[in-house]
């Protein structure tokens, strides 16, 4: 924690000199540092605290070298803010760890399950089909599949029928399912369950592919990457190399079809060096950009919502917002129109201020703490599902609201399901 403070009280001065690469190279080296000290202690790579650290103060670094004409000299609450989002979730982990424990062994030895693999491969096989009804229900009803149409850069985002697309994005979780089926059918199963399995996978895959998502694909490996790691005693780095070598030509070929070119996304994101290449400025627009969003934010908000904003999934779910449509009824404060991604804890400012982001981070520290201390002892399948979302929505954490988005719920209420089902089969095997 010393070394955090030190180094954003070094890289809040050096901005508001004018420094901004000394600023953001600071943060970045302090990011490192943090996740290394986690994985030192742990020996695991997806700790949750240390991909936290990693992700939320290195894409802070990476928007304070403001290499966008769009990014501006933060507010002093904007800087505030970012830091107790970090330090409320760190502390709350650390103070944890040492009363009850740090769980730094819980990743030391091989995962594995008693139970019969056969209610997993119920599973992925449920949740494909249900998941390619629902895209072909919505295909059929608006006439078109967007990654055939040209030229239509929003095609995906008007690609959903209200409370159809929920169920066409659960085949994000298949993957991680597929993994967990793997590896507890193996030595003792069906061969053909396998492969059916896989052949589930290439489906699931090939929906948000056919609906032109790039992040639905790259969510789906995340989630599944995440699964099979948080399984193993050692993972080699070369698995996570073939992972890169396989998702990056078909997040770049969406980009294609998406009609996101590199000067089109220069252009948007108005970066000050317009020859920069699209394999720099795509990851970079999506990180830090989201932090300038925050500061418009902090700027221009008029009043706070006290929690109406963030129960926005409540009010999806239970259809509320059809009767009370100003519930939902509150504008998005962001730099530029077409730029709408955001960070994990606009929607706690925008309800509740600095205090909100400080209870929000402190909430998230804790259920990091508590699923870290379980992984070494989960019985149940899902628990490493769930391990591994809440480890891409902190690996994710610069990008969107996740814990006041409709999807996100939907998740982790299908998760939930899914591990009663399990039990249950368990139960009566």
């Amino acid at each position: 924690m010393i070394v955090y403070l030190i180094s954003y009280t070094g890289s809040f001065f050096l901005a508001g000199r004018g420094q901004y690469y000394l600023s953001g190279i600071l943060l970045l080296l302090a990011a490192v540092w943090l996740y290394v000290r986690d994985y030192r202690h742990s020996k695991n790579l997806i700790h949750l605290r240390g991909i936290f650290s990693l992700f939320w103060v290195g894409g802070q670094g990476l928007a304070c070298l403001k290499l966008s004409r769009l990014q501006e000299d933060w507010q002093l609450m904007t800087w505030v803010c970012m830091a107790l989002a970090f330090v409320g979730f760190w502390g709350v982990f650390e103070l944890l760890s040492r009363t009850y424990g740090t769980g730094y062994d819980s990743h030391s030895r091989w995962r594995s399950f008693a139970g019969a693999p056969k209610p997993v491969y119920h599973m992925v096989c449920g949740v494909t089909a249900i998941s390619l009804a629902a895209f072909l229900t919505e295909a059929v009803v608006l006439g078109y599949v967007p990654l055939f149409l040209r030229g239509v850069p929003h095609a995906y985002s008007e690609f959903h029928l209200t409370g159809v697309h929920y169920i066409t994005v659960s085949c994000v979780l298949v993957p991680s399912l597929t993994v967990l089926h793997i590896h507890m059918e193996r030595g003792r199963g069906s061969e053909r369950r396998m492969l059916t399995a896989l052949l589930m996978t290439g489906i699931a895959l090939m929906i948000p592919i056919l609906c032109v998502s790039r992040f639905q694909f790259v969510f789906a490996v995340l989630l599944a990457g995440f699964t099979y790691i948080s399984l193993q005693k050692q993972f080699s780095p070369v698995y996570l190399s073939i992972l890169i070598v396989v998702v990056i030509p078909v997040y770049l070929i969406l980009s294609v079809a998406r009609s996101h070119d590199v000067e089109y996304l220069n252009g948007i994101f108005e970066m000050k060096y317009a020859t920069m290449p699209i394999f720099v400025t795509q990851p970079y627009m999506y990180i830090a950009n989201n932090y300038d969003n925050f500061n418009c934010l902090v700027e221009a908000l008029p009043r706070h919502t006290f929690g109406i904003r963030g129960l926005f999934p409540l009010w999806a779910l239970s259809g509320l917002k059809f009767v009370f449509p100003q519930l939902i009824n509150f504008p998005i404060y962001v730099n530029k129109k077409e730029l709408t991604t955001l960070t994990m804890f606009y929607d706690a400012y925008y309800d509740f201020g600095w205090l909100g982001v400080l209870v929000f981070s402190c909430a998230l520290g804790a259920a990091a703490y508590l699923l870290t201390i379980k992984l070494r002892e989960m019985r149940n399948p899902m628990g490493y599902l769930l391990y591994a979302q809440l480890g891409a929505y902190l690996m994710l954490s610069f990008f969107t609201t996740w814990f006041s988005n409709t999807t996100t719920w939907f998740y982790l209420i299908l998760t939930g399901v899914m591990a009663v089902y399990y039990y249950w089969s368990e139960r009566h095997r």
